[in-house]
């Protein structure tokens, strides 16, 4: 799918993963895909029985039976893993922005849903999928300083949002500093930050879907 200029307030829907991201996946050969397959499966595995701090690359290379040679070339630490795994997930919640029902999605046929119906919808299920994989995500996202920001799918998230606050009634030249301003408390350590003061997920997704409605309407 081709992604259409951030301007057109007409269509804030059309983006693809690859147009925000470093390009689609490169083919890989039937035996690196199948270890690729054992890796994650074993660290996924492992993450969710021992959390993410707790498990050695080691491990990972013994459950999955790959060489640690294998494993550290191809996903370079417990982070590298933790990205990997979060890809698959993440697609499912990117295919639902490009393809799915309204609110999230665009919807089949009729008027597009209002951008700040999206833009709450987009935080609610970010939410959801953010709280189920915390750690995984706060792993990522804290590799190293500015890791977050790199990230295809902060990119793809970002360019999402921009798109809705253009279509809201945003100059183009500040809609991407309000994706931003949208984006910073979904952090993970943020996320984290406020679950250790005993904040619930639902009462923080109701604040930040209220911020989101706010700051999409010019």
């Amino acid at each position: 799918m081709r992604g259409r200029d951030a301007a057109d307030a007409a269509a804030p829907t059309t983006l693809s993963v690859a147009s925000v991201t470093s390009g689609p996946p490169r083919r890989e050969r039937a035996d690196a895909a199948r270890n690729r397959r054992r890796i994650l499966d074993a660290a996924g595995e492992l993450f969710a029985a021992h959390g993410v701090e707790n498990v050695s690359m080691d491990a990972v290379a013994a459950a999955s039976g790959v060489g640690k040679g294998t494993l550290f070339r191809r996903f370079g630490d417990r982070a590298g893993l933790a990205a990997a795994l979060l890809d698959e997930r993440e697609s499912v919640l990117q295919e639902a922005i490009l393809r799915g029902p309204a609110p999230l999605g665009p919807g089949e046929g009729g008027d597009e849903p209002e951008p700040a119906d999206r833009a709450e919808a987009f935080v609610r299920a970010y939410l959801d999928y953010a709280f189920e994989n915390l750690e995984l995500v706060r792993a990522s996202e804290t590799a190293s300083p500015g890791a977050r920001y790199r990230i295809g799918a902060y990119r793809f998230w970002r360019h999402h949002l921009t798109l809705l606050m253009t279509a809201g009634g945003h100059p183009p030249q500040t809609a991407e500093l309000l994706a931003e301003a949208l984006l910073a408390p979904l952090g993970a350590d943020q996320l984290t930050a406020q679950q250790a003061e005993g904040r619930e997920p639902a009462a923080i997704a109701d604040a930040v879907a209220w911020q989101a409605r706010r700051i999409t309407r010019a």
